[in-house]
């Protein structure tokens, strides 16, 4: 019930101003309870019957309270409240996005916690969380370049691939070229108005027989936008290795990003080039992205109006008839 009264609207509200009426009536029939009381004087109230228990002396005033509630139902159906019945049509213009992920040996540097490709991994799938609209897909690349699994809008399955990516699963080196390339074969074919790489390397391109530039070159012609993200510290990051003991020791690796070249495929593309030097820039990085690639949602909204103020009139009507019922029967006889 409340809820549907959370609902209603009034047509004419300015009649609401009819209420300061009540309070005058009430008054008027105060007033006029009080010129009616009869004044005697007499020495003792023995003789008169006990009154405090007649119904009818509390029934008396039953008609104008009926007649006031009556009056103000009557006041709100004038008022011509009206429920809404809403719906909307929803029309969403997803993004292709191709996060291109560099899973070479370096990526196990602990720079970044618990290391470079676990944070890459967690940080990419909260993004994808956010991006309900969107087809995803996801390309990792080493020595050579693999799709992990081709544009999809069901996220849940994406994820469950993105725990599955490791280090050793191809073969070693860093294939920036074929990386980019790989991810705009994924893309090329898409009618999406809004085609995306993310790309993210800690290094220089050391293989594959694509130069980086060349599949730069291969985005722009086909309007994809790439957005490049260098990972690592400035200086120094610790990197595990096994010991001939079989045990693990760490060794600081001076961390090398090949940044010019990360700037040019960003600004051939139209993207933007960003620096990752630990988790919390990391998972900035990925926000700022976020937001520049909004889906675009369009709701059309439809309402279609009720009046609802006959049961106001209808309870108001039957208010007034049981007051003239009672009125003229059960109090007859008070004046």
């Amino acid at each position: 019930m409340l809820r549907w009264w959370n609902d209603i609207q009034f047509a004419n509200p300015e009649l609401f101003v009819l209420f300061a009426i009540i309070p005058l009536l009430v008054l008027a029939y105060i007033f006029k309870l009080r010129n009616q009381k009869a004044t005697i004087k007499i020495s003792s109230f023995s003789f008169l019957p006990d009154t405090s228990s007649d119904i009818k002396n509390w029934l008396s005033h039953v008609p104008f309270l009926l007649s006031m509630l009556g009056l103000s139902l009557l006041f709100i159906a004038l008022a011509r409240p009206q429920s809404s019945l809403s719906w909307q049509d929803v029309t969403t213009e997803g993004i292709d996005i191709i996060i291109a992920m560099d899973i070479s040996g370096s990526m196990l540097a602990e720079d970044l916690k618990p290391n470079r490709l676990e944070a890459s991994k967690n940080v990419a799938m909260d993004f994808i969380s956010n991006r309900r609209n969107d087809r995803i897909g996801l390309v990792t690349f080493s020595g050579e370049s693999f799709t992990q699994s081709p544009l999809t809008t069901d996220h849940s399955v994406l994820k469950n691939l993105f725990k599955d990516v490791k280090n050793g699963m191809i073969e070693d080196g860093t294939a920036i070229g074929l990386g980019l390339a790989n991810s705009v074969n994924r893309l090329k074919d898409s009618d999406a108005k809004s085609k995306v790489v993310i790309l993210l390397t800690d290094g220089f391109n050391t293989s594959g027989s694509i130069p980086p530039l060349t599949a730069a070159e291969i985005a722009r012609e086909f309007g994809i936008r790439t957005y490049t993200i260098g990972l690592g510290t400035n200086g120094m990051a610790p990197y595990p290795f096994k010991t001939r003991f079989g045990t693990t020791s760490y060794q600081n690796v001076e961390v090398k990003i090949d940044e010019k070249t990360m700037k040019e495929i960003a600004k051939m593309t139209g993207g933007k080039y960003y620096r990752a030097t630990n988790n919390r820039s990391l998972k900035k990085i990925y926000e700022e992205i976020d937001q520049l690639e909004k889906s675009k949602i369009e709701v059309t909204e439809y309402r279609k109006k009720k009046e609802e103020f006959f049961p106001f009139a209808l309870i108001a009507g039957i208010l007034f008839f049981v007051q003239f019922i009672i009125k003229n029967t059960l109090l007859k006889t008070i004046n």
